[in-house]
């Protein structure tokens, strides 16, 4: 069954409607406004929206237009009791999937939609497997974003993929280094050849040199026979050599040859074997500043960044958060088999606001925990983890006021005004969460005029 959402000013058809599609089944929330809208659309997945086109505080196009950046997917019935050839064509024109007239027969028109919609996502359902796969192989479904950042990254993607130069990728821990490698392999003439992968700080330089060249027996104590190594596994496609920057000195020199050469001798073998490897490689550090520190060749390096990808942190796209965040809470919620339907405004504003110091897969663990921890049907605020809850960041992650009162900071000192700030803002998404978003009984909890809880929501960006 659907979970439709129901926006219109008129409380009779809220109402009616809801009344309606409950009785088929379906789930059914309903909105009096487009704000109240916009907010149950950056927390949840409906699969239907209807939506009335005259509203006090907008219009239903425009609330379409909104849905369609959101949730794409999302199918978008509009609905009118004064019928125009203008709002027509705007409807039309900005995507809407049904226009449909208020008269005597509109819950009949709305049933027969729903109905047809129902049974083309049923049809998808049974039809997904294969797209999904498709998706998933091409990095779409791992790489999450709509930013105007994320979108250089996709068009970068496709650009480099067909390609058979080196690419380097930098960005901060957990941003989606090896995700990227995948999409430009996935989306490359390679893609039917391996796709390897290896960190090489994980290794000691010993052992990394054997992985990545393979070895000949008896070549050192353990060789129990021959090993071709990853270069020649990777043959014919793709070598992800991770955190490149962890690398040695000595390890620089013979993988700067292999890459020069074309060529990898095995440890320990006097033969030489030719290799067609595409190498991405990637690193969290600024290897300009290794390069003047003398700890990274700079021959190697403009060997390897033929093309230079960078990823940006999560806290400098702060717009995909919410669809991250949907994402990976619908990933968890199928697995771990949980009735939980969205996120709670108040949660989602917390999401926004903390700045991630793990990047994406801090929010992907901070998701799985929440979906882990919640009792209800959506993600609440008490779920999150307290750093989240607080507002930390890794720039400043202690609170100075203990719980016995005293006054404690940490090494680098506090920003007073910022720290008031984040304590303001937590006041004010307290109080929504508790009063269930309805802005004058969270004034009267904080004891302040709705007047002054307005302008605090404004300030913060809270509602």
């Amino acid at each position: 069954m659907a979970h439709i959402l129901v926006v219109d000013d008129e409380r009779s058809i809220c109402e009616l409607l809801e009344i309606t599609f409950r009785k088929e089944g379906h789930r059914v929330e309903v909105a009096s406004n487009c704000e109240t809208a916009r907010r149950k659309l950056e927390s949840q997945i409906f699969d239907i929206v209807i939506s009335d086109i005259r509203m006090p505080d907008g219009t239903g196009v425009e609330l379409l237009q909104f849905c369609k950046e959101m949730s794409p997917s999302s199918y978008f019935l509009l609905i009118t009791g004064v019928p125009t050839v203008e709002t027509a064509i705007a409807a039309i024109n900005a995507g809407a999937d049904r226009y449909v007239i208020k008269d005597h027969d509109l819950v009949d028109q709305l049933r027969r939609a729903v109905r047809q919609v129902d049974e083309t996502l049923r049809l998808k359902t049974e039809a997904g497997y294969l797209r999904r796969e498709l998706r998933r192989l091409t990095g779409q479904d791992n790489i999450i974003g709509h930013s105007a950042k994320m979108r250089e990254i996709f068009d970068m993607i496709m650009t480099v993929a067909p390609q058979t130069s080196r690419v380097l990728i930098t960005g901060e821990t957990g941003t989606g280094k090896e995700l990227v490698a995948r999409a430009i392999h996935e989306n490359s003439a390679r893609s039917k050849e391996p796709f390897i992968t290896i960190n090489c700080g994980a290794f000691p330089e010993s052992l990394l040199e054997s992985e990545l060249f393979g070895y000949v027996k008896g070549a050192f104590t353990g060789a129990s026979e021959n090993r071709q190594g990853l270069f020649r596994g990777a043959h014919g496609g793709t070598l992800f050599l991770d955190e490149i920057g962890n690398m040695g000195p000595p390890m620089q020199v013979k993988l700067f040859r292999v890459l020069q050469e074309g060529k990898v001798r095995p440890v320990g073998s006097n033969e030489e074997y030719e290799i067609d490897v595409r190498v991405i490689a990637a690193t969290n550090k600024d290897l300009d500043k290794a390069i003047a520190a003398g700890e990274f060749r700079e021959d190697l390096f403009y060997r390897l960044s033929v093309i230079p990808i960078q990823l940006p942190p999560l806290r400098e796209r702060r717009e995909d958060i919410p669809l991250m965040a949907r994402a990976f809470l619908e990933r968890f919620r199928k697995v771990m088999e949980k009735p939980i339907e969205g996120i709670s405004p108040s949660a989602m504003n917390l999401l926004e606001a903390y700045d991630w110091p793990g990047n994406v897969r801090e929010l992907e663990n901070t998701m799985e925990r929440s979906v882990a921890l919640e009792t209800g049907n959506v993600i609440s605020v008490s779920v999150l983890p307290e750093k989240v809850q607080r507002g930390a960041s890794h720039e400043n992650p202690m609170r100075p006021i203990q719980d016995n009162g005293q006054v404690q900071f940490p090494e680098g000192g506090i920003d007073l005004e910022k720290s008031v700030q984040d304590m303001e803002r937590a006041y004010i998404l307290a109080a929504l969460e508790a009063s269930d978003g309805v802005g004058t009984r969270a004034a009267e909890l904080l004891k302040m005029t709705y007047r002054s809880f307005r302008h605090y929501s404004k300030k913060y960006n809270t509602r």
